[in-house]
């Protein structure tokens, strides 16, 4: 079991008809690390909507002919989807579209509600009816209920932000505006930009926005709503400073791209950071270290700097596994570490290797590493973890979901070691979380407990599929 990523939004606003959905297309590509399982691309062409979603990569869903197909238009959104709420299927592929009185809307969410069933329970019961069982459709219906009676679709935003709870960075698209929002307590990163011929451009990670051309403005606020339309940019910050500030630490960690830079701070550098502070906290006698590919790379060159010791290519990354890779089934004998991942034996045969990655969930797939490593020739691999042990589920858009799939709710660090194959095996201590950004105050509930919200009682990733097959049985009792 490994972390999966989050998902990645983004939003092109250009004073005049261009190829948006190109941009767009572009832009979904330097975020797809953030989202393997579905994509979706949403042009507004003068008012008038065109889309295309589909299950898979981006290189997948469009192919040259599939986005040659899109308009030209003023505006467009973009979403690439790992879905932490709602099962992988075409139904729950984003942007989500909606078509009401006061007019059309397109919709891109990254993150999760931690008061999702609550308010799906509230919505059905005054009538609505869900054609998705993502979290996403919740926020779209409250904006438009809103709607119904605000003066404006930010008006309609801002007044639904005061009933949603959790995770939520949002792109939203109306006939005239593009609209971004990230929640009070910044779970989720969002940034902004603007081109030389000046179009505005919203992405999760500022990589996108130097996919695209675009030069980095600054992120945005947690609480922030950024109004784009014809007539310039507006702030609101009626939201701002509503709560304390709780960025995701595990976006420094693993899911963001190494050169992004998010609320001020490099990625690139918080993880060289990660590696120094192993280092110190957890020194040992070896000749290499070497990181797991990709997000353990940067931790390990920062160890290999504070320690002294050479920092070396020791594994290989199959860079052409992607969403279509067919895992081999239990009648073939195959390991599918070592399908992604090659050992270099020059590089580790004969050697004490200090092994670093990212994180450990259940140690299975630390354990086929560390056999990788064994088989290549390395007398002693010495693991070195780049976060504190997982100790809690996560319900802002991680699908850490359960204590009972966590290796370090049952185990002490001397027996992961153990069931890892490793000589000795250290984490990065907990108390040390704030050095990586240089703030005290971050989300760091999968390690601490600490939750910024409150805690869902029901957590399930398919909960709203499984609530609808519950009634579907209770109806069937009742006919029969």
């Amino acid at each position: 079991m490994s972390i999966h990523e989050e998902c990645g939004v983004f939003g092109v606003i250009s004073p005049r008809p261009v190829d948006v959905g190109r941009l767009a297309y572009y832009g979904l590509y330097a975020l797809q690390h953030r989202g393997q399982e579905s994509c979706g691309i949403v042009v507004n062409d003068d008012g008038v909507f065109a889309s295309r979603k589909d299950l898979g990569l981006v290189g997948e869903v469009f192919s040259r002919e599939e986005l040659a197909k899109l308009p030209q238009g003023t505006m467009a959104v973009g979403h690439t989807r790992y879905g932490t709420t709602g099962a992988s299927v075409r139904s729950n592929c984003q942007p989500i579209e909606v078509n009401h009185q006061k007019g059309r809307m397109a919709l891109a969410h990254n993150g999760n509600l931690s008061n999702a069933a609550q308010l799906r329970d509230q919505l059905e019961l005054s009538g609505a009816i869900f054609h998705t069982t993502s979290d996403t459709e919740i926020i779209a219906y409250i904006v438009t209920k809103e709607r119904l009676s605000a003066p404006s679709i930010e008006d309609a935003l801002s007044a639904a932000m005061g009933k949603l709870e959790g995770a939520y960075s949002l792109v939203l698209m109306s006939p005239q505006k593009l609209i971004c929002a990230r929640d009070p307590h910044g779970f989720r990163p969002l940034c902004y930009g603007k081109m030389e011929d000046g179009t505005w451009v919203a992405a999760s990670e500022s990589c996108a926005l130097t996919a695209v051309g675009a030069e980095f403005i600054r992120d945005l606020e947690p609480g922030e709503i950024l109004v784009f339309s014809r007539d310039g940019v507006v702030s609101r910050r009626e939201h701002c400073e509503k709560a304390e500030p709780a960025p995701c630490i595990f976006e420094y960690i693993y899911f963001a791209r190494p050169d992004s830079v998010i609320d001020g701070v490099s990625v690139h550098a918080a993880r060289l950071r990660a590696g120094e502070i192993l280092a110190r906290t957890h020194p040992v006698q070896a000749d290499v270290v070497v990181g797991v590919p990709d997000s353990g790379l940067d931790a390990a060159l920062g160890y290999s700097r504070a320690s002294g010791i050479p920092y070396g290519i020791g594994l290989i990354k199959n860079k052409y596994i992607g969403r279509t890779f067919i895992a081999p089934g239990q009648d073939h004998r195959l390991d599918q570490v070592k399908i992604k991942l090659s050992a270099i034996r020059d590089s580790v045969a004969g050697k004490r290797v200090v092994l670093v990655d990212d994180s450990i969930v259940r140690g299975t797939t630390s354990g086929r590493i560390v056999n990788l490593l064994r088989e290549a020739g390395a007398s002693e691999i010495h693991l070195r973890i780049s976060a504190p042990p997982f100790r809690n589920p996560c319900y802002y858009g991680t699908d850490i979901d359960s204590q009972e799939n966590l290796i370090a709710c049952h185990h002490s660090v001397d027996e992961i070691a153990r069931i890892t194959g490793a000589d000795s095996l250290g984490y990065l201590p907990v108390e040390q979380l704030g050095a990586l950004i240089g703030k005290e105050h971050c989300c760091n509930a999968c390690f601490t407990g600490r939750y910024p919200t409150p805690i869902p009682t029901d957590t399930r990733k398919d909960r709203f599929e499984c609530k609808l097959s519950e009634r579907q049985e209770k109806q069937r009792m009742v006919l029969n």
